[in-house]
């Protein structure tokens, strides 16, 4: 049946996916194996915006059907989920960037494993992250980017914390075309393929 709420997520069939997720849910599927499924159709659908034949309203309906998932799979993860805060990650889009799939989905695992997340959105400029980072202490800057024009904000991100004097907090970056040579040309301290790679990185980072 996963098979089939990926097919009913890639497909932009909102009522048929929740209808899937609830009944895998009673089902006794484990809440990961069905965002794992999750994980797979976003895959999909990106590879699809990328080739041209979703655009951006599609990725917005994926989205808002990840949220709605999310809301009825998040009470089950949250049973064992640590009662006290591990520490405080700043999350969200770079400027110029849309996209929040990806980000929604790593911001969700962070906050089930223990860590307190400011999620400041899409298309954010590298001054507001300075300013989160000042207002909440946080010692984590998670950046996502879905388009390659994500690179230089990502940089100028970086760059600006550092100005900030911030030389001690720790960036991850993720999302599309990310990999080790962005990594490197960003300035990032680390950079990861999914949502459990940045849990583990910022569990690292804060000394887990």
């Amino acid at each position: 049946m996963s098979q089939e709420l990926i097919r009913a997520i890639t497909e932009m069939q909102e009522e048929e996916a929740l209808r899937i997720t609830q009944s895998l849910l009673d089902q006794g599927t484990p809440p990961m194996a069905v965002l794992e499924a999750c994980r797979e159709a976003m895959t999909i659908v990106g590879k699809r915006f990328e080739e041209g034949i979703y655009f951006i309203p599609e990725l917005i309906l994926a989205g808002e059907m990840l949220s709605q998932i999310y809301d009825r799979i998040k009470p089950l993860l949250e049973k064992g989920a640590a009662a006290q805060k591990i520490g405080k990650v700043v999350i969200g889009t770079v400027e110029g960037d849309i996209h929040d799939i990806a980000k929604n989905i790593v911001a969700f695992m962070l906050d089930i494993n223990g860590f307190e997340v400011i999620d400041l959105g899409v298309d954010v400029p590298p001054a507001r992250f300075v300013e989160a980072v000042r207002e909440s202490g946080a010692k984590v800057v998670a950046l996502s980017g879905f388009l390659t024009l994500a690179y230089e904000p990502m940089k100028a991100t970086v760059e600006a914390l550092k100005a900030a004097g911030m030389n001690d907090v720790k960036v991850m970056i993720g999302g599309g075309q990310i990999d080790e040579h962005v990594c490197q040309y960003t300035g990032a301290d680390g950079w990861g393929r999914d949502a459990p790679a940045a849990v583990s990185m910022a569990k690292q980072w804060y000394g887990g």
